[in-house]
C-alpha cells in the first residue's frame, strides 16, 4: 500500500467514525426525549389518579346522599315527616309504642316470642301499637343493614299494615334473622328474598323496585333520627302511657308472652 492510499484510507475511517458518533447521538437524543415525555404521561396520569381518588374520597356516600333526597312518606304513616306508624282499631283507648332497630338480636328474640300476642292483641282491639325504628347499630357496628331494613319496611308499609306487619315478623324470625356483626339486611336482594315469604310481597314488582330504588331511604332516615330523640337508650324498649314496661327482672322488656301479657295488662288498667 503506497502512503497516499494510507492517508486516503484513515481520512475515509475518520469520517465513517464522524457519522457514527452522530447516529449514536441522535439515539441519544430521541431515547432522552422518549424517556421525559413518558416520565410527564406518568406524573400526569399519577396526578389524574390521585385528583380522582380524592374525588371519590369527597363524594357523599350513599345515606349521606338519601338525607337531601325527596322524603317519600309510605302509605298508611301520619305526622310530619311520616314516621307515625301507628296500626290497630281506631277505637283502641291505648298505643303501645316499640322501639326495635332491624338489627337487633335481643329484638329478634323479643318478636319471636312476643311478637304473635302483640299482633293478636292489636287485632282483638287490646290496643292500638306504634313502631318506632332505630339504626344505631349501624354506627355503633358499621353499616347499613338497619337503615336498609327499614327502608324496605316502609316499603311494605306502602302496601298494607298488614304486609308491614308480617314482614318485619319475617326479618326478625329465627330463620333469617343474621348475627349484629352481620350487615346481611344491607343486602336488597336478601330483602326482597325474605319478602317472598310474606304472601302481600311476594313477587310484588313495586315493593322490590322500591326496596332497590331506595325509595324509602329518607324516610329510614327521618325513622331513625325520631328514636334518636327520644329518652329510650336501647332496643327492645316497650312503653305505654310513656312508661316502661319491663319483664320480671323490673328492667328489661318483657321478653316472654306470659310477661309480657302481665306488664300489658297491668299498664292498661293504670
Amino acid at each position: 500500500m503506497s502512503k497516499r492510499n494510507s492517508q486516503a484510507a484513515k481520512m475515509a475511517a475518520r469520517e465513517r467514525l464522524r457519522q457514527e458518533r452522530e447516529r449514536q447521538a441522535k439515539k441519544a437524543k430521541v431515547r432522552r426525549q422518549l424517556i421525559v415525555a413518558a416520565s410527564v404521561v406518568g406524573v400526569l396520569a399519577a396526578a389524574g389518579g390521585i385528583g380522582y381518588a380524592v374525588v371519590q374520597a369527597n363524594k357523599p356516600d350513599h345515606w349521606e346522599a338519601a338525607k337531601d333526597a325527596k322524603l317519600v312518606k309510605p302509605a298508611n304513616t301520619s305526622g310530619k315527616d311520616g314516621t307515625t306508624v301507628v296500626i290497630g282499631k281506631a277505637d283502641a283507648k291505648k298505643t303501645l309504642e316499640v322501639y326495635e332497630d332491624p338489627r337487633c338480636p335481643i329484638c329478634a328474640s323479643f318478636e319471636q316470642a312476643v311478637g304473635e300476642t302483640i299482633e293478636k292483641d292489636v287485632a282483638d282491639g287490646k290496643y292500638k301499637v306504634q313502631f318506632i325504628g332505630a339504626s344505631f347499630l349501624d354506627r355503633n357496628l358499621t353499616g347499613e343493614g338497619s337503615k336498609n331494613a327499614l327502608s324496605a319496611l316502609g316499603a311494605a308499609l306502602d302496601v298494607s299494615p298488614e304486609a308491614f306487619l308480617a314482614y318485619k315478623s319475617a326479618l326478625y324470625s329465627s330463620e333469617f334473622h343474621p348475627e349484629e356483626t352481620d350487615d346481611k339486611f344491607k343486602d336488597d336482594a336478601y330483602l326482597i328474598k325474605i319478602a317472598d315469604t310474606v304472601d302481600a310481597l311476594k313477587n310484588n314488582k313495586e315493593f322490590q323496585a322500591a326496596v332497590k330504588d331506595g325509595t324509602y331511604d329518607r324516610w329510614a332516615l327521618e325513622m331513625s333520627d325520631k328514636f334518636d330523640s327520644s329518652d329510650v337508650q336501647g332496643t327492645p324498649t316497650v312503653k305505654m302511657d310513656g312508661k316502661k314496661l319491663t319483664g320480671s327482672d323490673g328492667q328489661n322488656a318483657p321478653m316472654t308472652a306470659a310477661e309480657f301479657t302481665t306488664a300489658v295488662d297491668k299498664a292498661l288498667k293504670g
